[in-house]
């Protein structure tokens, strides 16, 4: 039987972040939501999500398939009320269509069918990824069902003596590597990946996860609520934030409650504020409306999507938005929403060209040693004229 994950509504809802990945592809605790599926399901999954994704991120259609929302995390009762769909059902709550089982005919156009399928209603509560906020707001939650998933059974690797750690929630993988840290495990638990390596002097409060081959500087210190994903550099104090693969914020400077994308860059002493000095609820930019919408959140900080980057000393104001492969710089505040391809963003904002852009992403996935292949170019040519930034000047 096929496992599929399909985009479902909260696909517009997400963006930036989903411009460049189905839904399922967002990384919230340690594993990407279709990464937890697979475990739950000990199956590879595959996604229906936007044409221009779909070389990248391929469909597999077998002769039954299970389709489950990208939005919508496992755990075990959502799992029995999945598993247990018969072909022809769907599981809603409220109206919101979690999951269904159909036949190979109806996978493409399940969604605009699924009226004359028989409803299931499930009354049980669980998480879900609607809006960019939500991948920080539930990281901790998503960070202990992972942490349980990924060490049950399993005994941690021994690191240095010369760390010190607190309670008994830490692991290791083999090949991990801390000297004279510390790891405070007492409020949540600490995961370090194979080849992952944290400096001298770094204080770290779980939860937390550090992913592969990624490293934590010299006296860096982070809070709890945060991952950091595979081959990222990350220093300075971080709280309550996730960092997805191959992005970087090396230097001092503050990011709390926060979203990076990948193969993002934070220059040396930026900082980002996640509260208001009023303290009222923090608004952030909505791509479906064209207009700010209330989180209903008091803490809220960057949200950054895929190949953005800012120069040193940016300061970014509560609740910012900075779009697809953007770079800001200049002095003073920028505005609360940069648009994707943004070039500069505080004064003069401009259109950062196509081919530019894709000389840049090159360069910087040859840094990492990855290649930058032509579905990878052709993903953020789509975008670039889906986002159609005409008004402003091309450089």
């Amino acid at each position: 039987m096929g496992i599929i994950s399909f985009d479902g509504s909260t696909r517009q809802t997400l963006l930036p972040l989903t411009f460049t990945r189905p839904v399922a592809d967002l990384r919230v605790g340690m594993l990407t939501i279709a990464q937890k599926w697979q475990r739950y399901l000990n199956q590879p999954v595959s996604y229906l999500t936007q044409e221009y994704l779909q070389t990248k991120f391929p469909l597999k259609i077998d002769d039954q398939n299970l389709l489950i929302n990208g939005s919508v995390c496992p755990d075990e009762a959502l799992l029995e009320a999945i598993t247990n769909l018969q072909e022809g059902e769907v599981l809603k709550q409220q109206g919101f269509l979690i999951a269904a089982k159909v036949k190979a005919s109806d996978v493409k156009n399940f969604q605009t069918i699924n009226a004359s399928f028989t409803g299931i209603n499930y009354a049980s509560a669980f998480v879900k990824i609607s809006y960019p906020e939500d991948i920080f707001s539930k990281n901790d939650e998503e960070l202990r069902k992972d942490f349980a998933s990924l060490t049950k059974g399993k005994t941690s690797a021994k690191i240095s003596q010369t760390n010190t750690i607190l309670g008994d929630m830490f692991f290791a993988e083999e090949g991990a590597a801390a000297e004279c840290a510390t790891f405070n495990t007492r409020l949540g638990p600490v995961y370090l990946s194979k080849n992952s390596e944290v400096f001298e002097g770094a204080n770290i409060r779980g939860s937390f996860f550090l992913g592969e081959c990624s490293q934590v500087k010299m006296g860096a210190k982070i809070y709890s609520g945060t991952t950091i994903g595979p081959h990222c550099t990350v220093g300075g104090e971080i709280k309550n934030s996730v960092i997805w693969g191959y992005s970087s914020k090396g230097h001092e400077g503050y990011l709390g409650n926060s979203v990076l994308g990948e193969w993002c860059n934070i220059g040396a002493d930026s900082n980002n504020s996640n509260l208001k000095n009023t303290y009222a609820e923090v608004k952030l930019w909505d791509y479906p409306t064209q207009k700010l919408r209330n989180t209903n959140l008091q803490f809220c900080g960057l949200i950054m999507a895929d190949h953005a980057k800012c120069g040193i000393n940016t300061m970014f104001n509560t609740g910012t938005v900075v779009g697809v492969s953007s770079n800001v710089f200049g002095a003073g505040y920028p505005p609360k929403f940069v648009p994707d391809f943004s070039w500069g963003g505080i004064k003069d904002t401009e259109i950062y060209a196509i081919k530019k852009a894709l000389a840049t992403a090159k360069l910087v996935f040859e840094r990492k040693n990855r290649n930058f292949s032509e579905a990878e170019a052709e993903i953020l040519k789509h975008i670039f004229e889906l986002t159609n930034p005409t008004p402003l000047k091309l450089i």
